[in-house]
Protein backbone atom coordinates (compact mmCIF):
# COMPACT_ATOMS: atom_id res chain seq x y z
CA UNK A 1 0.00 0.00 0.00
CA UNK A 2 1.28 3.86 -0.97
CA UNK A 3 1.25 6.28 0.83
CA UNK A 4 -0.47 8.00 -1.87
CA UNK A 5 -3.47 6.30 -1.58
CA UNK A 6 -4.10 7.62 2.44
CA UNK A 7 -5.38 11.03 0.50
CA UNK A 8 -7.74 9.38 -2.11
CA UNK A 9 -11.01 11.12 -1.91
CA UNK A 10 -12.93 7.50 -2.35
CA UNK A 11 -11.65 6.35 1.13
CA UNK A 12 -13.54 9.04 3.14
CA UNK A 13 -17.03 10.38 3.33
CA UNK A 14 -18.24 13.62 4.21
CA UNK A 15 -16.96 16.14 6.75
CA UNK A 16 -15.20 14.76 9.63
CA UNK A 17 -15.51 11.22 9.02
CA UNK A 18 -12.86 8.64 9.65
CA UNK A 19 -10.41 7.63 7.37
CA UNK A 20 -10.58 3.89 7.25
CA UNK A 21 -7.23 3.74 5.33
CA UNK A 22 -5.01 2.86 8.47
CA UNK A 23 -7.58 -0.08 8.67
CA UNK A 24 -7.09 -1.64 5.12
CA UNK A 25 -5.47 -1.88 2.08
CA UNK A 26 -7.22 0.35 -0.01
CA UNK A 27 -5.23 0.65 -3.24
CA UNK A 28 -7.94 -1.28 -5.24
CA UNK A 29 -11.13 -0.04 -2.56
CA UNK A 30 -13.98 1.63 -3.87
CA UNK A 31 -16.61 3.09 -2.15
CA UNK A 32 -19.85 0.44 -3.65
CA UNK A 33 -23.19 2.26 -1.52
CA UNK A 34 -23.56 5.06 1.35
CA UNK A 35 -26.48 5.20 3.25
CA UNK A 36 -27.82 6.21 6.18
CA UNK A 37 -24.53 6.34 7.97
CA UNK A 38 -23.31 3.40 6.64
CA UNK A 39 -20.34 2.93 3.77
CA UNK A 40 -19.59 -0.44 1.90
CA UNK A 41 -16.37 -0.61 0.21
CA UNK A 42 -15.25 -3.07 -2.39
CA UNK A 43 -12.03 -4.50 -0.97
CA UNK A 44 -10.06 -6.98 -3.13
CA UNK A 45 -13.34 -8.99 -4.43
CA UNK A 46 -15.02 -8.57 -0.85
CA UNK A 47 -17.44 -6.34 0.64
CA UNK A 48 -16.86 -4.78 3.65
CA UNK A 49 -19.78 -3.02 5.40
CA UNK A 50 -19.06 -0.10 7.88
CA UNK A 51 -21.77 0.86 10.08
CA UNK A 52 -19.77 2.48 12.86
CA UNK A 53 -16.24 1.96 14.71
CA UNK A 54 -14.07 1.74 17.64
CA UNK A 55 -12.42 4.97 18.25
CA UNK A 56 -10.51 5.66 21.51
CA UNK A 57 -10.75 9.37 21.84
CA UNK A 58 -14.49 9.72 21.10
CA UNK A 59 -14.61 6.49 24.18
CA UNK A 60 -12.62 8.65 26.12
CA UNK A 61 -15.16 11.86 26.09
CA UNK A 62 -17.51 11.61 29.29
CA UNK A 63 -20.16 13.85 28.12
CA UNK A 64 -23.22 15.06 29.21
CA UNK A 65 -25.55 13.16 27.56
CA UNK A 66 -28.45 11.71 29.45
CA UNK A 67 -28.99 7.75 29.34
CA UNK A 68 -32.24 6.35 28.44
CA UNK A 69 -33.53 3.15 29.32
CA UNK A 70 -35.41 0.90 26.84
CA UNK A 71 -37.83 -1.78 27.85
CA UNK A 72 -39.53 -2.40 24.70
CA UNK A 73 -36.44 -4.69 23.32
CA UNK A 74 -37.66 -7.58 20.75
CA UNK A 75 -36.08 -9.35 18.04
CA UNK A 76 -37.22 -8.42 14.73
CA UNK A 77 -40.29 -10.36 13.58
CA UNK A 78 -38.23 -11.54 10.16
CA UNK A 79 -35.35 -12.80 12.39
CA UNK A 80 -37.33 -14.69 15.00
CA UNK A 81 -37.35 -18.24 13.21
CA UNK A 82 -34.10 -17.02 11.19
CA UNK A 83 -31.83 -19.89 13.41
CA UNK A 84 -34.41 -22.89 13.37
CA UNK A 85 -32.38 -25.91 12.55
CA UNK A 86 -29.06 -24.09 12.84
CA UNK A 87 -26.84 -24.11 15.74
CA UNK A 88 -24.25 -21.76 17.56
CA UNK A 89 -21.14 -22.43 19.59
CA UNK A 90 -19.90 -19.20 21.86
CA UNK A 91 -15.52 -19.14 23.10
CA UNK A 92 -15.92 -16.34 26.01
CA UNK A 93 -12.77 -15.00 27.32
CA UNK A 94 -12.11 -13.37 30.33
CA UNK A 95 -13.98 -11.89 33.16
CA UNK A 96 -17.43 -12.39 34.85
CA UNK A 97 -19.14 -9.27 32.66
CA UNK A 98 -18.15 -11.35 29.60
CA UNK A 99 -19.43 -14.83 30.68
CA UNK A 100 -22.79 -12.63 31.76
CA UNK A 101 -22.51 -11.03 27.87
CA UNK A 102 -22.48 -14.59 26.47
CA UNK A 103 -25.53 -15.31 28.59
CA UNK A 104 -27.38 -12.75 26.88
CA UNK A 105 -26.36 -13.51 23.62
CA UNK A 106 -27.04 -17.41 23.64
CA UNK A 107 -30.72 -15.63 25.07
CA UNK A 108 -30.78 -13.94 21.89
CA UNK A 109 -29.93 -16.62 19.91
CA UNK A 110 -32.28 -19.33 20.86
CA UNK A 111 -34.97 -16.51 20.32
CA UNK A 112 -34.20 -16.43 17.12
CA UNK A 113 -34.46 -20.76 17.13
CA UNK A 114 -31.13 -20.91 17.46
CA UNK A 115 -29.61 -24.02 19.66
CA UNK A 116 -26.38 -24.69 21.16
CA UNK A 117 -23.81 -27.41 20.22
CA UNK A 118 -20.16 -28.32 22.22
CA UNK A 119 -18.85 -28.92 18.69
CA UNK A 120 -17.91 -26.13 16.81
CA UNK A 121 -17.42 -28.47 13.77
CA UNK A 122 -21.19 -28.67 14.20
CA UNK A 123 -21.75 -24.74 14.24
CA UNK A 124 -23.41 -22.98 11.77
CA UNK A 125 -22.86 -19.83 13.84
CA UNK A 126 -19.68 -19.06 15.65
CA UNK A 127 -18.76 -16.07 18.67
CA UNK A 128 -15.20 -15.54 19.73
CA UNK A 129 -16.35 -13.31 23.06
CA UNK A 130 -13.21 -11.62 23.56
CA UNK A 131 -10.90 -10.13 26.48
CA UNK A 132 -8.58 -6.91 26.15
CA UNK A 133 -7.61 -6.85 29.50
CA UNK A 134 -3.98 -8.61 28.76
CA UNK A 135 -1.80 -9.18 25.68
CA UNK A 136 -2.20 -13.24 25.83
CA UNK A 137 -6.01 -13.28 26.00
CA UNK A 138 -5.81 -11.37 22.58
CA UNK A 139 -3.08 -13.65 21.57
CA UNK A 140 -4.97 -16.85 21.94
CA UNK A 141 -8.16 -15.07 20.31
CA UNK A 142 -5.88 -14.59 17.26
CA UNK A 143 -4.36 -18.44 17.33
CA UNK A 144 -8.25 -19.64 17.48
CA UNK A 145 -9.10 -17.34 14.36
CA UNK A 146 -6.13 -19.14 12.48
CA UNK A 147 -7.72 -22.79 13.43
CA UNK A 148 -11.53 -21.32 12.25
CA UNK A 149 -10.20 -20.15 8.73
CA UNK A 150 -9.84 -24.01 7.83
CA UNK A 151 -13.25 -24.29 9.23
CA UNK A 152 -14.60 -21.48 7.47
CA UNK A 153 -12.65 -22.84 3.96
CA UNK A 154 -14.93 -26.22 4.69
CA UNK A 155 -18.21 -24.24 5.20
CA UNK A 156 -18.46 -21.17 3.59
CA UNK A 157 -21.80 -21.06 4.81
CA UNK A 158 -20.51 -20.85 8.52
CA UNK A 159 -20.97 -17.02 9.90
CA UNK A 160 -17.79 -16.23 12.43
CA UNK A 161 -18.21 -13.04 14.33
CA UNK A 162 -15.77 -12.00 17.24
CA UNK A 163 -17.51 -9.80 19.63
CA UNK A 164 -16.12 -8.34 23.44
CA UNK A 165 -13.59 -5.85 24.38
CA UNK A 166 -11.02 -6.73 21.55
CA UNK A 167 -13.73 -5.07 19.13
CA UNK A 168 -13.85 -1.93 20.99
CA UNK A 169 -10.14 -1.60 20.17
CA UNK A 170 -8.51 -0.11 17.17
CA UNK A 171 -5.62 -2.14 16.48
CA UNK A 172 -7.74 -4.99 17.07
CA UNK A 173 -9.96 -4.47 14.31
CA UNK A 174 -6.97 -3.42 11.82
CA UNK A 175 -5.50 -6.42 12.49
CA UNK A 176 -8.63 -8.50 11.91
CA UNK A 177 -9.15 -6.45 9.04
CA UNK A 178 -6.04 -6.80 7.09
CA UNK A 179 -5.25 -10.58 8.14
CA UNK A 180 -8.35 -12.53 8.96
CA UNK A 181 -10.74 -11.08 6.11
CA UNK A 182 -12.95 -14.71 6.42
CA UNK A 183 -14.85 -13.49 9.16
CA UNK A 184 -18.16 -12.17 8.82
CA UNK A 185 -19.00 -10.10 11.65
CA UNK A 186 -17.36 -7.67 13.73
CA UNK A 187 -19.23 -5.58 16.86
CA UNK A 188 -18.62 -4.60 20.36
CA UNK A 189 -19.76 -4.74 23.79
CA UNK A 190 -22.25 -1.40 23.98
CA UNK A 191 -23.84 -3.44 20.31
CA UNK A 192 -25.02 -7.04 21.70
CA UNK A 193 -28.53 -6.31 21.71
CA UNK A 194 -27.81 -5.51 17.85
CA UNK A 195 -26.75 -9.09 17.23
CA UNK A 196 -30.20 -10.01 14.99
CA UNK A 197 -29.66 -6.91 12.97
CA UNK A 198 -26.11 -7.93 12.23
CA UNK A 199 -26.39 -11.64 11.74
CA UNK A 200 -29.45 -10.22 8.89
CA UNK A 201 -26.98 -7.98 7.13
CA UNK A 202 -23.86 -10.48 7.37
CA UNK A 203 -26.42 -13.20 5.81
CA UNK A 204 -28.10 -11.14 2.87
CA UNK A 205 -25.42 -8.90 1.88
CA UNK A 206 -22.67 -11.16 2.27
CA UNK A 207 -20.49 -8.14 3.39
CA UNK A 208 -18.29 -8.26 6.60
CA UNK A 209 -20.31 -5.94 9.02
CA UNK A 210 -18.12 -3.80 11.53
CA UNK A 211 -20.56 -2.01 13.92
CA UNK A 212 -18.77 -0.82 17.00
CA UNK A 213 -20.43 1.80 19.02
CA UNK A 214 -17.23 3.73 21.13
CA UNK A 215 -19.83 5.74 22.65
CA UNK A 216 -21.97 4.18 24.62
CA UNK A 217 -25.53 3.56 24.13
CA UNK A 218 -28.41 3.83 26.52
CA UNK A 219 -29.55 0.84 28.64
CA UNK A 220 -31.80 -1.98 27.14
CA UNK A 221 -33.41 -3.71 29.32
CA UNK A 222 -35.50 -7.11 28.90
CA UNK A 223 -33.09 -8.61 27.17
CA UNK A 224 -33.53 -12.75 26.81
CA UNK A 225 -30.59 -14.47 28.50
CA UNK A 226 -29.93 -18.30 28.80
CA UNK A 227 -28.51 -19.25 32.51
CA UNK A 228 -27.69 -22.18 33.25
CA UNK A 229 -26.98 -23.98 37.12
CA UNK A 230 -27.84 -22.70 40.17
CA UNK A 231 -25.82 -19.38 40.08
CA UNK A 232 -26.77 -16.26 38.01
CA UNK A 233 -24.84 -12.91 37.21
CA UNK A 234 -26.78 -9.65 37.27
CA UNK A 235 -25.50 -6.77 35.43
CA UNK A 236 -26.26 -3.87 38.15
CA UNK A 237 -24.07 -1.06 35.67
CA UNK A 238 -21.61 -0.79 32.47
CA UNK A 239 -18.55 1.59 32.13
CA UNK A 240 -15.76 2.35 34.30
CA UNK A 241 -15.09 6.46 34.72
CA UNK A 242 -11.30 5.75 36.98
CA UNK A 243 -9.48 5.45 33.49
CA UNK A 244 -6.12 4.01 35.69
CA UNK A 245 -3.04 4.94 33.33
CA UNK A 246 -2.88 0.85 32.56
CA UNK A 247 -6.51 0.07 31.95
CA UNK A 248 -8.76 -0.76 28.49
CA UNK A 249 -11.63 -0.94 30.45
CA UNK A 250 -12.81 2.57 30.09
CA UNK A 251 -12.60 2.66 26.24
CA UNK A 252 -14.17 -0.95 25.79
CA UNK A 253 -16.93 -0.54 28.08
CA UNK A 254 -17.68 3.25 28.08
CA UNK A 255 -18.78 5.79 30.96
CA UNK A 256 -20.47 4.49 34.55
CA UNK A 257 -24.34 3.96 33.93
CA UNK A 258 -26.14 2.08 36.44
CA UNK A 259 -29.38 0.28 35.87
CA UNK A 260 -32.68 1.74 37.83
CA UNK A 261 -32.56 -0.06 40.98
CA UNK A 262 -35.92 -1.25 40.59
CA UNK A 263 -34.81 -3.22 37.21
CA UNK A 264 -31.78 -5.27 39.35
CA UNK A 265 -34.67 -5.51 42.52
CA UNK A 266 -37.09 -7.07 39.74
CA UNK A 267 -34.30 -8.88 38.50
CA UNK A 268 -32.96 -10.70 41.78
CA UNK A 269 -36.63 -11.45 42.78
CA UNK A 270 -37.38 -12.77 39.64
CA UNK A 271 -34.62 -15.62 40.08
CA UNK A 272 -35.55 -16.07 43.78
CA UNK A 273 -38.59 -17.17 42.31
CA UNK A 274 -36.97 -19.78 39.69
CA UNK A 275 -35.21 -21.17 42.28
CA UNK A 276 -31.40 -20.07 42.17
CA UNK A 277 -29.19 -20.47 44.85
CA UNK A 278 -26.64 -17.32 44.36
CA UNK A 279 -26.64 -14.39 43.00
CA UNK A 280 -23.37 -12.25 41.52
CA UNK A 281 -23.52 -8.58 40.58
CA UNK A 282 -21.93 -7.32 38.20
CA UNK A 283 -19.94 -4.45 37.18
CA UNK A 284 -16.70 -2.75 36.22
CA UNK A 285 -16.98 -0.85 39.65
CA UNK A 286 -20.01 -2.46 41.10
CA UNK A 287 -19.58 0.14 44.40
CA UNK A 288 -19.79 3.53 41.98
CA UNK A 289 -23.27 2.33 41.31
CA UNK A 290 -25.92 4.86 41.69
CA UNK A 291 -23.23 8.28 41.38
CA UNK A 292 -24.84 8.38 37.94
CA UNK A 293 -28.33 9.22 39.17
CA UNK A 294 -29.40 12.48 39.11
CA UNK A 295 -33.03 12.37 40.53
CA UNK A 296 -32.73 9.66 43.08
CA UNK A 297 -29.99 9.76 45.84
CA UNK A 298 -29.72 6.02 46.02
CA UNK A 299 -26.25 4.05 46.17
CA UNK A 300 -24.58 0.45 46.30
CA UNK A 301 -24.94 0.61 50.00
CA UNK A 302 -28.42 0.69 49.54
CA UNK A 303 -29.10 -1.76 46.71
CA UNK A 304 -27.22 -3.82 49.04
CA UNK A 305 -29.28 -3.38 51.75
CA UNK A 306 -32.02 -4.08 49.61
CA UNK A 307 -30.45 -7.34 48.49
CA UNK A 308 -30.54 -8.49 52.19
CA UNK A 309 -34.98 -8.98 51.91
CA UNK A 310 -34.88 -10.55 49.11
CA UNK A 311 -35.03 -14.89 49.24
CA UNK A 312 -32.03 -15.90 47.89
CA UNK A 313 -29.34 -17.61 49.91
CA UNK A 314 -26.32 -15.84 48.64
CA UNK A 315 -25.63 -12.50 47.18
CA UNK A 316 -22.03 -12.05 45.99
CA UNK A 317 -20.47 -9.01 44.24
CA UNK A 318 -17.63 -8.16 41.68
CA UNK A 319 -15.33 -6.16 41.44
CA UNK A 320 -15.12 -2.93 43.18
CA UNK A 321 -12.35 -0.01 43.61
CA UNK A 322 -11.42 0.91 47.13
CA UNK A 323 -11.81 4.65 46.47
CA UNK A 324 -15.87 4.08 45.85
CA UNK A 325 -15.86 1.17 49.37
CA UNK A 326 -17.82 3.44 51.67
CA UNK A 327 -18.69 3.15 55.17
CA UNK A 328 -22.21 2.89 54.07
CA UNK A 329 -20.93 -0.27 52.03
CA UNK A 330 -19.29 -1.46 55.08
CA UNK A 331 -22.22 -1.07 57.62
CA UNK A 332 -24.68 -2.75 55.62
CA UNK A 333 -22.00 -5.85 54.53
CA UNK A 334 -21.61 -6.11 58.21
CA UNK A 335 -25.36 -7.12 58.61
CA UNK A 336 -24.73 -10.37 57.25
CA UNK A 337 -27.73 -12.33 56.14
CA UNK A 338 -27.53 -13.63 52.49
CA UNK A 339 -24.47 -10.94 51.92
CA UNK A 340 -21.57 -13.01 52.00
CA UNK A 341 -18.20 -12.23 53.66
CA UNK A 342 -16.13 -12.89 50.75
CA UNK A 343 -14.12 -9.27 49.20
CA UNK A 344 -12.65 -8.76 45.90
CA UNK A 345 -10.95 -5.90 46.85
CA UNK A 346 -8.55 -5.49 44.08
CA UNK A 347 -5.15 -3.01 45.34
CA UNK A 348 -2.98 -3.49 41.83
CA UNK A 349 0.04 -2.76 44.07
CA UNK A 350 1.62 -1.90 47.38
CA UNK A 351 3.16 1.53 46.63
CA UNK A 352 2.29 4.79 46.88
CA UNK A 353 4.34 5.93 44.33
CA UNK A 354 3.44 2.96 42.01
CA UNK A 355 -0.54 3.18 42.78
CA UNK A 356 0.12 7.35 41.92
CA UNK A 357 1.73 6.48 38.51
CA UNK A 358 -1.12 3.84 37.91
CA UNK A 359 -3.75 6.73 38.46
CA UNK A 360 -5.53 4.55 41.24
CA UNK A 361 -6.75 7.60 43.54
CA UNK A 362 -5.52 6.00 46.71
CA UNK A 363 -2.61 5.43 49.36
CA UNK A 364 -1.32 2.40 50.71
CA UNK A 365 -2.08 3.56 53.90
CA UNK A 366 -5.86 4.39 52.57
CA UNK A 367 -6.26 0.83 51.65
CA UNK A 368 -5.03 -0.49 54.65
CA UNK A 369 -7.27 1.99 56.85
CA UNK A 370 -10.29 0.64 54.61
CA UNK A 371 -8.95 -2.87 55.11
CA UNK A 372 -9.06 -2.31 58.60
CA UNK A 373 -12.37 -1.03 58.91
CA UNK A 374 -13.70 -4.29 56.72
CA UNK A 375 -12.28 -6.30 58.91
CA UNK A 376 -13.67 -4.83 62.12
CA UNK A 377 -17.49 -4.73 60.55
CA UNK A 378 -17.55 -7.46 58.47
CA UNK A 379 -17.19 -11.13 60.75
CA UNK A 380 -15.02 -13.36 59.06
CA UNK A 381 -14.30 -11.19 56.44
CA UNK A 382 -12.12 -13.08 53.65
CA UNK A 383 -10.04 -10.73 50.99
CA UNK A 384 -8.88 -11.50 47.36
CA UNK A 385 -7.30 -9.04 45.62
CA UNK A 386 -6.24 -8.48 41.80
CA UNK A 387 -2.17 -7.65 41.63
CA UNK A 388 -0.05 -6.28 38.84
CA UNK A 389 4.24 -6.74 39.17
CA UNK A 390 7.06 -4.92 36.77
CA UNK A 391 4.63 -2.07 36.11
CA UNK A 392 6.59 0.76 34.39
CA UNK A 393 9.43 1.86 36.82
CA UNK A 394 8.63 -0.36 39.70
CA UNK A 395 12.02 -0.50 42.05
CA UNK A 396 13.23 -3.19 44.13
CA UNK A 397 11.83 -1.37 46.91
CA UNK A 398 8.62 -0.86 45.62
CA UNK A 399 7.75 -4.55 44.88
CA UNK A 400 8.90 -4.91 48.49
CA UNK A 401 6.31 -2.50 49.51
CA UNK A 402 3.51 -4.99 47.66
CA UNK A 403 5.00 -8.23 49.71
CA UNK A 404 4.64 -6.40 52.72
CA UNK A 405 0.85 -4.88 52.46
CA UNK A 406 0.18 -8.70 51.12
CA UNK A 407 1.63 -10.09 54.01
CA UNK A 408 -0.26 -7.34 56.37
CA UNK A 409 -3.77 -8.38 54.27
CA UNK A 410 -3.66 -11.63 54.42
CA UNK A 411 -5.16 -12.34 51.64
CA UNK A 412 -7.00 -15.39 51.04
CA UNK A 413 -6.63 -15.14 47.43
CA UNK A 414 -5.23 -13.30 44.47
CA UNK A 415 -5.33 -12.71 40.39
CA UNK A 416 -1.28 -12.09 39.69
CA UNK A 417 -0.22 -10.80 36.69
CA UNK A 418 2.91 -9.06 34.44
CA UNK A 419 2.04 -5.64 33.39
CA UNK A 420 1.55 -5.61 29.65
CA UNK A 421 0.90 -2.08 27.97
CA UNK A 422 -2.25 -2.16 26.15
CA UNK A 423 -2.47 0.61 23.31
CA UNK A 424 -4.30 3.36 23.89
CA UNK A 425 -3.46 3.85 27.49
CA UNK A 426 -1.33 6.64 28.73
CA UNK A 427 0.85 3.65 30.61
CA UNK A 428 1.65 2.42 27.34
CA UNK A 429 3.77 5.71 26.23
CA UNK A 430 5.49 5.13 29.51
CA UNK A 431 8.92 3.53 29.16
CA UNK A 432 8.70 -0.09 30.30
CA UNK A 433 12.12 -0.39 31.58
CA UNK A 434 11.99 -3.30 34.06
CA UNK A 435 13.08 -6.17 32.56
CA UNK A 436 10.99 -9.43 31.59
CA UNK A 437 13.28 -11.56 33.75
CA UNK A 438 12.90 -9.28 36.93
CA UNK A 439 9.01 -9.54 36.12
CA UNK A 440 8.73 -13.11 35.61
CA UNK A 441 11.28 -13.39 39.34
CA UNK A 442 8.64 -11.04 40.92
CA UNK A 443 5.34 -12.69 40.34
CA UNK A 444 7.45 -16.01 41.57
CA UNK A 445 8.06 -14.15 44.95
CA UNK A 446 4.32 -13.08 44.76
CA UNK A 447 2.39 -16.03 44.49
CA UNK A 448 4.91 -17.92 46.89
CA UNK A 449 3.81 -15.64 49.28
CA UNK A 450 0.10 -15.49 48.46
CA UNK A 451 0.34 -19.83 48.23
CA UNK A 452 1.66 -19.29 51.77
CA UNK A 453 -1.10 -17.28 53.22
CA UNK A 454 -3.71 -19.43 51.54
CA UNK A 455 -2.21 -22.68 53.04
CA UNK A 456 -2.34 -21.04 56.51
CA UNK A 457 -6.08 -19.69 56.52
CA UNK A 458 -7.03 -22.67 55.21
CA UNK A 459 -5.35 -24.91 57.62
CA UNK A 460 -6.66 -22.55 60.50
CA UNK A 461 -10.22 -24.22 59.22
CA UNK A 462 -9.59 -27.81 60.42
CA UNK A 463 -12.37 -29.38 62.08
CA UNK A 464 -15.07 -26.28 60.76
CA UNK A 465 -18.46 -26.70 59.46
CA UNK A 466 -18.72 -24.81 56.42
CA UNK A 467 -22.13 -24.25 54.41
CA UNK A 468 -21.38 -25.34 50.62
CA UNK A 469 -23.25 -25.09 47.27
CA UNK A 470 -22.49 -28.30 45.81
CA UNK A 471 -21.88 -27.17 42.17
CA UNK A 472 -21.45 -30.84 40.63
CA UNK A 473 -18.34 -33.60 40.56
CA UNK A 474 -15.10 -32.69 41.00
CA UNK A 475 -12.64 -32.03 37.57
CA UNK A 476 -10.32 -35.06 38.73
CA UNK A 477 -12.72 -37.18 40.32
CA UNK A 478 -16.18 -38.26 39.19
CA UNK A 479 -16.82 -39.96 42.79
CA UNK A 480 -16.17 -36.87 44.40
CA UNK A 481 -18.54 -33.76 44.70
CA UNK A 482 -17.11 -30.15 44.31
CA UNK A 483 -18.76 -26.78 45.62
CA UNK A 484 -17.92 -23.33 47.63
CA UNK A 485 -18.54 -22.33 50.80
CA UNK A 486 -19.91 -18.76 51.69
CA UNK A 487 -16.40 -17.51 51.78
CA UNK A 488 -15.80 -18.85 48.16
CA UNK A 489 -13.61 -21.92 49.14
CA UNK A 490 -14.10 -24.48 47.18
CA UNK A 491 -14.55 -27.95 48.58
CA UNK A 492 -14.40 -31.36 47.95
CA UNK A 493 -16.69 -33.77 49.58
CA UNK A 494 -17.45 -37.52 48.61
CA UNK A 495 -21.62 -37.52 48.25
CA UNK A 496 -24.73 -38.40 46.65
CA UNK A 497 -24.98 -36.85 43.02
CA UNK A 498 -28.60 -35.51 43.64
CA UNK A 499 -26.95 -33.58 46.35
CA UNK A 500 -25.65 -31.05 43.30
CA UNK A 501 -27.73 -28.12 42.97
CA UNK A 502 -28.25 -27.93 47.20
CA UNK A 503 -26.64 -26.41 49.91
CA UNK A 504 -25.06 -29.25 52.79
CA UNK A 505 -22.65 -28.86 55.83
CA UNK A 506 -19.14 -30.09 55.48
CA UNK A 507 -16.91 -30.02 58.34
CA UNK A 508 -13.19 -29.44 57.18
CA UNK A 509 -10.85 -32.72 57.46
CA UNK A 510 -7.81 -31.93 55.15
CA UNK A 511 -6.47 -28.35 53.91
CA UNK A 512 -4.57 -27.83 50.38
CA UNK A 513 -2.99 -24.48 49.00
CA UNK A 514 -5.85 -23.70 46.54
CA UNK A 515 -8.75 -25.77 48.40
CA UNK A 516 -10.23 -28.00 51.35
CA UNK A 517 -11.62 -31.59 51.74
CA UNK A 518 -14.41 -32.74 53.95
CA UNK A 519 -17.05 -35.10 55.34
CA UNK A 520 -21.19 -34.45 55.18
CA UNK A 521 -22.15 -33.65 58.58
CA UNK A 522 -25.68 -34.44 60.35
CA UNK A 523 -27.96 -31.20 59.91
CA UNK A 524 -28.11 -30.68 63.28
CA UNK A 525 -24.29 -28.54 63.04
CA UNK A 526 -23.49 -25.29 63.24
CA UNK A 527 -22.69 -23.65 60.00
CA UNK A 528 -19.75 -21.16 60.49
Amino acid sequence: MTKGNHNSPDLKSGKGSKDYSKYFDFSDAKVISEEEGKITYRIKGRNVQINSQPDYKEGKRRGKEEIEVHYDFEIPEEMQNFGVDKYYHITTYGCQMNEHDTETMKGLLEQMGYKSVDDRNHADLILLNTCAIRENAEDKVFGELGHLKNLKIEKPGLLLGVCGCMSQEEGVVNRIMSKHGFVDMIFGTHNIHRLPHLIKEAVFSKELVVEVWSKEGDIIENLPKKREGMRAWVNIMYGCDKFCTYCIVPFTRGKERSRRPEDVIAEVRELARQGFKEVTLLGQNVNAYGKDFTDIDYTFGDLMDDMRLIDIPRIRFMTSHPRDFDDKLIEVLGKGGNLVEHIHLPVQSGSTAVLKKMSRKYTREAYLELVRKIKISVPNAVLSTDIIVGFPGETDEQFEDTLSLVREVGYDMAYTFIYSPREGTPAAAMEDNVPMSVKSERLQRLNDLIKENSRIINDRMLGEVVEVLVEGESKNNSEVLSGRSRANKLVHFEGSKELIGTFVKVRITDTKTWYIKGDIVAEAAAVH
